[in-house]
């Protein structure tokens, strides 16, 4: 108790003098530059990802509840009391973080314009257009699914030939956007997260991917399978994507399909969702793409569909393997 009792203004420049990056950069966790953005910094330890906010004074973790500062941070990571995180924040006083090397000075700027007033100043993509070609060149996704998400306004252009994926509410509502493109990955500045879905909102079959380009691709793939609703967390969970998954999963006889990428990440993404189905006492299963990840899988399939002629079909869809039900 002693510790918590010390002057708040020691703590205060304690605090100001040891970044969450410098706490996760000395327990080896490494940027994800990629992925990251000034506002939202993303770490990465095998599994683990830890995201720092404001400024470097405060974190979360996407995969559970975990958040706070510095102190807290070193808390979760190491299973220690405040004591000792303070003792270890105080040797950590003079250790100077990597700074991220970032190539769009454009993003510093706040936007002038909310979030839906940004959303509507876009133009739909069209065929030929720059985000189009980015969809069905790069991406393998076909004309039929690029339609179906544009006519439900889900798509939007993106900057250099990038693609817009909204995230909405349970209201319709754009709450912000997935932004990928060939040399970008990121999510709107001061959007939040909360679904992308592609379907109907009454699906009782509820496919849960960790990107919208993957919720696409296996809409593609099942060819929009009837009583599906295709989703994407954008890549972590904000409690704003838990409770609206939890919303989904309370209607009677939805089943939860942890469609996530096959790798560790993947894995975590999944027992996450069985948690949150488990916990509505929702049935869950478990679908893994025969890729790394479903884009990757589409591609694949689409490979292998011009080598052989037009001969391949659904070869290489696994099976859902479904958890056992309480």
């Amino acid at each position: 108790m002693q510790a918590r009792r010390m002057e708040k203004t020691d703590l205060e420049e304690l605090r100001g003098k040891v970044p969450c990056t410098a706490v996760l950069e000395q327990a080896g966790f490494a940027l994800d530059l990629k992925e990251s953005t000034r506002k939202a910094i993303k770490y990465r330890r095998d599994a683990e990802i830890i995201i720092v906010i404001h400024d470097g004074k405060g974190w979360f973790d996407p995969l559970g509840e975990g958040k706070g500062d510095v102190f807290n941070l070193v808390e979760h990571l190491e299973g220690v009391r405040f004591v000792e995180a303070m003792r270890a924040i105080a040797d950590l006083v003079g250790f100077v973080p990597s700074e991220p090397v970032w190539e769009r000075e454009a993003r510093e700027r706040e936007p002038d314009l909310s979030i839906p007033e940004r959303w509507r100043a876009r133009r739909k993509p069209w065929k030929g257009s720059a985000t189009w070609r980015y969809l069905q060149d790069h991406r393998g996704l076909p004309e039929r699914i690029i339609r179906i998400a544009i006519s439900a306004n889900l798509l939007r252009e993106g900057p250099q030939g990038s693609m817009w994926a909204a995230h909405t509410n349970a209201d319709g509502a754009v709450t912000g956007w997935e932004e990928r493109g060939p040399d970008w990955r990121g999510f709107a500045t001061g959007g939040a997260k909360v679904l992308f879905r592609l379907g109907r909102s009454d699906a009782l079959r509820l496919c849960v991917t960790e990107a919208a380009i993957d919720a696409m691709s296996l809409a593609a793939i099942e060819e929009m399978r009837g009583g599906s609703l295709y989703v994407s967390a954008g890549g972590g969970w904000s409690p704003a994507t838990s409770d609206a998954l939890r919303q989904l999963c309370m209607h009677p006889g939805v089943e939860m399909v942890a469609a996530t990428d096959a790798n560790r990440q993947g894995e975590v993404f999944a027992e996450r969702l069985r948690e949150i189905a488990e916990g509505v006492g929702c049935a869950w299963s478990r679908l893994l793409p025969p890729a790394e990840d479903w884009n990757d899988a589409l591609r694949m399939r689409n490979r292998q569909y011009q080598e052989d002629g037009g001969k391949t079909g659904k070869e290489g869809l696994p099976h859902a393997r479904r958890s056992a039900q309480g």
